[in-house]
Parts: structure tokens; C-alpha cells; sequence
């Protein structure tokens, strides 16, 4: 029997419970996202080296599910480079379930097709480098068969100098019906994302003929804002190429319909202290389309900016998307990446990186909005704001959240709850007794509600690591803990990581932009916003969703003895008037081991073996 070493210690503790994982290996950018409605169930896919730990040898793996929570992960990858035109990668694409042929019950994926290598947008670009192709399952996905007529589009647009041509999305856009250029009564737009050397970051949008996904025609960049664009610290540094551009249109309550994108920016500058391996950052756009009546060449942005903000302020990157048509919502997963790890303990581990959980996005409409804790409305880049009157705004933006069905993870877990807590700072000796939890797994979800004086300096959740080892000594000066919390002169949310047990591991904060606002009342009163955090912490991974528009997700790489068990406090810092405290804690839940159990079923990849052998015979 082979001995273990530390090597899987390693794997056990950080590897995570219910966030996404390959088999064992490299994997990064989540692709092929779709729901089959001839089976149910949902196909994920993912760019994945199942020969080794590091980025190489790019291929699709490929898992299924009925709910988006428990994967059955087939083996082997489902697409794998292996002809002349992807011989150096199957990079990242999209699902359709429908076939290009006219088959019933058909699924195709669309992906990036590379046959030179390397690229990247520091590089002078060789045109063919990478290409479009198709591959089709005429059996729910168990097997994959290329087109014969790959690639279906052989290179990036002529007489255009790009930085990158990569990671095809396929949507519904209505304008495109309006284009001249595009297939009569089609609305399928196709997006590839990259750049114009020396020009701007943007995706390249095409007309799909609306019954054969063979058929592209090129129409022309999507924007056009420049190099390095940065409205301010709300929206980010828009970069010089983009990655995995998504397109959702999303309508609110009152069937007011925003366009947005998601694109993963890459050469943004990055603060010099910042210590991160990769300038990147994964941000969102909302965008107007530019009127079809005027004339125009296939070098006009067919689309201006409006506004824009950033759609994950810590780890996660390569965001990719699908309409879910059981919810009628759009789903957003992201690869949560490993960049904070140093290489040799990332290859101990045997494998690297995940997916985020699943989230929503919504388009947020706020109402009778006075004013912003400290900025004036008109600075915050990342929102819509509407005059309602001279005092009141109308306040649309993009919103972030958790997908509901993640609930199910509580199934099995100890809850606790607590409300209406006057909160102190956390080294007061009159801080409530009961403003803590205790929880004894690494795997947890705290949903949390505050309301915050004018007074507060910062309030926020303390997440004290090894609970059972706080006694000893070593542990009294330098306590193994994560802070959780909002700073309103700054208008910053905040994750302060702790000291690492290791100095190679970045344990540096993460910071986000984050303000609350004050509505004005039916009766003429100013009333603000409470301040809402809702946290999953799993083995090695934690996402922070703050007022469902402030999204941070990092890494925190603990010893056995510090996940092992842990206590979460509720704290405020600031002047206390006559028993009036900074903050209040107006409620708090938690969920203590939440995980997922292996269904007491046949898998569902055996599943639809029986199924396609059974039509056979």
C-alpha cells in the first residue's frame, strides 16, 4: 500500500466541499455552460489538463447535474487537441442545445481552436493562430464528434490587428436584426473576445445565421473606449485585451431591460503594491448600441459605453455564463484561481483552482435615492442614475448573488441565529456575550444584516481561526484571524487575510469600493440603506457578497489546527453616544457544515448510457 505523505494532507484540507474541482489536475476557465431540455439536466465543461498540474495541454472536461450543485464528472476530457486545427488546445467556448444539422435533441459546443502557440496580448499577434470550431453530441453529451467543415471560422477579421481572438459566446441581441449586414430575421449574435492593437479592448461581434451555427458573418468591434480606460476606482481599469466577453441582456421587475457584458480585462495597471501574479480583473460593462441608420464600416464599435463596475474584486476570473430557462435567470460561474500559491505547494496539492459557486445576476432598480454615504452620486461609475426630481435619483446597476438552490447545502447542518445586538469594538470587555458563533467545520455560510450610525469608523464580522488553540501563548500576539468589514469614511468593504503560515503565500487584503445609500420616504424621511453581508466559506475559499452588488472572493490557505474549528464575532468601531452604538446587528444566520452527499442514485452519466443503449436496441 502506497504511504501517505503530506502531499495529500495537503489536498484534503485545502481541496473544497461543495465548489466545483476537476478529477485531479490543472483546470481554469468554466465553458460549455448550458441546460438540455430533451434530458434536464445541466452540461458544465471546463478547460482542464488532465495530464498534469500546470496550464498545458488544454482540453474540455465535462460533468452534468440536475440541480448546478451535486456534478457527475465524466473521467476523461470530452474534447481533447487532437487534429491539425487544435493540435495546441480546445480553449474556452460555449454550449447550444440545438444541432447544426437539423437533428433532433442534438447538443453543440462552440470553442477556440489553437493551433500556434504561444499567445498572449503582449505578443505581436500571427493571424490563424486560433480559429472557431464546432463539435456535436448526438447522444446528450456522452460522446463528441468535430465538424467536418472545421473550422467554421478560419481566422481573426481581416485588415484588423488584434491582441487576442478567443472564447466565442452565442446570444440573443435584437439590434442585430437591424444590421444590414447581418442574416435576414436573425437575432443570434456571436461575440469573440480580444483587442484592437493599439487601440481599444473589445469582442468582435458577428451575425449566426439563425438555423445553422456554421454560418458567421462578421459585423464589427463591439466598443471602442480606448487603452486602459478607468472611469474611477467604481469600475476598474478596463485593460488593453478582453477575455471570455459574455452578453446578457437583463430586464427588472418593471420590464426595464439593461445591456451588459462580463469580460475578463487583462493588462490593467495594477497598484505597484499590489502583489498578484496576473494584471487582470474580471468586470462588467453595460452598453448602449449605436443607431443603425447611420452609415458605417466594418471598423465602427457597433455599441458605446455607458457604465460600468467590476464583477469580482478579489480571485475569480474568466466569468462565463448561460440563460437557465428552469429559473429564467442568467448563471454565472467563475474560475477561482490559485495565483496566491506558491508553485511547489499548488503541485503538492495534485490539483489546482476551482469554480466559484453559482451565481445570479440581476439588474438592481433603486428608487428615491438622496445621496451616497460620502461620494456624490455622479462619481460613482459603476451606476445608472436617473433625476427623479431636483433631490431624488432612480439607481440601476448590476446585482450579484448567490443562486438560491445553494439553500439545499444547509440540508444537514446546525443553524444558529441571533438579532438585534448593539455591537462594541472586538477587544471591548463589554461586548455582548452572545455576538459570536462557534462553528466546528471549515465549510459555512453566514448571511448577516447591519445597520450603521454615522459614528462608525468599521463594522464587520471577525472569523478567529482554531478556536480549540487560542489559549496558547504563541497565539496571544499574533491571533490567526479574517476580518470581514465595511469602512464608511472610505467607502471600502474589506477582507483582511491572516498572517501566513508560510511568507511565500499572498495573504495580502482584498479591497472593494462599496457605498450605502439614503432613500427618501413616502412621509419626506431620509432613511439608509442597512448594510448586508452574506459569506461562503469553504476549506480554502471564501466568497463575500456585500448589498447583492460588491462581490470578493479569495483564497486563505490555513494549517490543519486553524480550520479545524472557528468563531465568528460581530464588532463596530467608533464613538458611543449614551448607550448609542456605532452599529447594530440587526440579525445574523449561520449554516455550520455545509456540504453535499452523494445522491443514492445511478449517475447520471450511467444514466444516459441506459438511456441511449435503450433507444439503440
Amino acid at each position: 500500500m502506497e504511504q501517505k505523505t503530506s502531499h495529500s494532507d495537503d489536498a484534503q484540507r485545502w481541496q473544497p466541499s461543495y465548489h466545483f474541482t476537476a478529477p485531479h489536475g490543472w483546470m481554469n476557465d468554466p465553458c460549455g455552460l448550458g441546460h438540455d431540455p430533451a434530458t434536464g439536466l445541466y452540461h458544465l465543461s471546463f478547460q482542464w489538463n488532465p495530464k498534469g498540474n500546470d496550464w498545458g495541454n488544454m482540453s474540455w472536461g465535462h460533468a452534468v447535474s440536475n440541480d448546478l450543485l451535486y456534478w457527475d464528472v465524466y473521467p476523461e476530457p470530452c474534447l481533447q487537441p487532437t487534429t491539425e486545427y487544435d493540435q495546441c488546445g480546445v480553449f474556452t467556448g460555449c454550449f447550444r442545445p440545438n444541432a447544426v444539422d437539423g437533428v433532433p435533441n442534438a447538443l453543440t459546443v462552440i470553442y477556440t481552436s489553437v493551433k500556434r502557440l504561444p499567445i498572449h496580448y503582449t505578443l505581436p499577434y500571427v493571424p490563424g493562430s486560433e480559429s472557431v470550431s464546432l463539435a456535436t453530441s448526438h447522444d446528450q453529451g456522452l460522446t463528441w464528434q468535430r465538424l467536418d467543415c472545421n473550422p467554421v471560422i478560419p481566422r481573426s477579421p481581416p485588415n484588423v490587428k488584434v491582441t487576442g481572438w478567443r472564447d466565442p459566446f452565442v446570444g440573443v441581441w435584437q439590434f442585430m436584426q437591424e444590421q444590414p449586414e447581418a442574416f435576414p430575421s436573425s437575432d443570434l449574435c456571436g461575440l469573440i473576445s480580444g483587442g484592437i492593437a493599439g487601440q481599444t479592448p473589445t469582442a468582435f461581434v458577428y451575425s449566426i445565421h439563425p438555423h445553422d451555427l456554421r454560418q458567421w458573418k462578421y459585423l464589427g468591434p463591439l466598443v471602442d473606449v480606448g487603452l486602459n480606460f478607468q472611469p474611477s476606482r467604481w469600475s476598474g481599469d478596463l485593460g488593453v485585451n478582453w477575455e471570455v466577453v459574455n452578453w446578457l441582456p437583463i430586464t427588472d421587475d418593471e420590464d426595464v431591460t439593461r445591456l451588459f457584458i462580463l469580460m475578463g480585462a487583462e493588462g490593467g495597471r495594477l497598484p505597484d503594491k499590489s502583489r498578484k501574479k496576473t494584471p487582470r480583473a474580471q468586470l462588467w460593462m453595460s452598453i448602449k448600441p449605436c443607431s443603425s441608420t447611420q452609415p458605417r464600416s466594418t471598423t465602427d464599435a457597433l455599441a458605446s459605453y455607458a457604465f460600468s463596475g467590476v464583477f469580482d474584486h478579489g480571485c475569480a476570473y474568466a466569468a462565463n455564463s448561460f440563460w437557465d430557462p428552469v429559473t429564467g435567470q442568467q448563471i454565472v460561474y467563475c474560475w477561482i484561481t490559485e495565483d496566491d500559491l506558491p508553485d511547489d505547494l499548488r503541485h503538492k496539492q495534485g490539483w489546482s483552482s476551482m469554480l466559484s459557486i453559482p451565481r445570479v445576476v440581476k439588474l438592481i432598480t433603486l428608487r428615491h435615492v438622496k445621496q451616497a454615504r460620502r461620494s456624490e452620486l455622479s462619481a460613482i461609475t459603476s451606476i445608472e442614475a436617473q433625476e427623479e426630481s431636483q433631490e431624488t435619483f432612480t439607481i440601476r446597476t448590476l446585482g450579484v448573488v448567490p443562486d438560491p438552490r445553494l439553500k439545499a447545502l444547509r440540508s444537514k447542518t446546525s443553524s444558529m441565529h441571533i438579532e438585534h445586538l448593539p455591537l462594541s469594538t472586538l477587544d471591548s470587555c463589554i461586548s455582548p456575550p452572545k455576538a459570536h458563533f462557534s462553528l466546528t467545520t471549515s465549510e459555512w455560510e453566514i448571511d448577516t444584516e447591519f445597520s450603521v450610525s454615522d459614528r462608525c469608523g468599521r463594522v464587520g464580522i471577525e472569523i478567529r481561526h482554531g478556536l480549540a488553540h487560542h489559549h496558547k501563548p504563541a497565539h496571544a500576539d499574533r491571533p490567526c484571524r479574517t476580518l470581514l468589514y465595511w469602512e464608511p469614511a472610505s467607502e471600502t468593504s474589506c477582507i483582511q487575510r491572516p498572517i501566513p503560515h508560510d511568507s511565500r503565500i499572498n495573504h495580502e487584503p482584498e479591497t472593494a469600493p462599496h457605498t450605502l445609500f439614503t432613500f427618501e420616504t413616502p412621509s419626506g424621511e431620509q432613511k439608509e440603506e442597512t448594510l448586508q453581508i452574506h459569506a461562503f466559506w469553504d476549506k480554502s475559499v471564501l466568497e463575500v457578497f456585500v448589498n447583492e452588488r460588491t462581490v470578493i472572493s479569495t483564497r486563505i490557505y490555513l494549517q490543519p489546527d486553524q480550520a479545524s474549528q472557528c468563531e465568528l464575532r460581530f464588532f463596530a468601531e467608533g464613538e458611543t453616544n449614551h448607550d448609542d452604538p456605532p452599529a447594530m446587528l440587526l440579525q445574523a444566520d449561520s449554516w455550520d457544515g455545509l456540504g453535499l452527499d452523494k445522491p443514492d442514485r445511478v449517475s447520471l452519466i450511467e444514466q444516459l448510457r441506459m438511456r441511449n443503449n435503450s433507444t439503440r436496441e
